[in-house]
């Protein structure tokens, strides 16, 4: 998957903003080391455990709607400078599309990238949800990619 070049300008910006160097490089070397050297299916319980850590860091206030709740994770995403989410509820669940969501300079890492940062937010927002009321055993898990930048995930009772 790459970056649309109509957007490669808006990509370039949030970039600059979201990746800076130094600190941005050593945690992609280590991600893409560490998904190298155990592959990216066996790195994902990891990363999900380092986002579940994150949110246990930075956790959110109480949210009586979805309208806050929502308001709420933006608020800790403009902090972490990590791009924003939609979230739609319905019968069945709670869709978040995030989008803006950091992306590598390199773009031979981008992929890799952009899997290990699904299996850390698939742990923040689990995590989150779990601490606003919902239950261990509701499952959030990313449903599609639409871009590098633009991921759909699914918060719903797998039953």
């Amino acid at each position: 998957m790459t970056v649309n070049s109509q957007h490669a300008p808006l990509i370039g910006w949030f970039q600059q903003q979201q990746t800076p160097p130094g600190w941005f490089d050593l945690l992609t070397i280590m991600i893409d080391g560490m998904v190298r050297n155990v592959g990216q299916v066996e790195s994902q319980p990891f990363l999900r455990q380092m986002g579940e850590t994150l949110a246990a860091q930075f956790p959110l206030p109480p949210a009586e709607t979805v309208g806050e709740l929502e308001a709420n994770i933006n608020a800790q995403l403009r902090h972490f400078g990590w791009g924003f989410i939609d979230i739609e509820a319905s019968d069945t669940g709670l869709t978040l599309r995030h989008q803006a969501m950091p992306i590598s300079r390199h773009e031979e890492q981008q992929t890799r990238w952009c899997h290990a940062f699904c299996a850390i937010l698939e742990g923040l927002y689990a995590s989150w949800l779990q601490g606003q009321g919902g239950e261990a055993h509701v499952a959030l898990q990313r449903e599609r990619l639409n871009s590098l930048s633009d991921v759909l995930f699914r918060y719903h009772n797998p039953q």
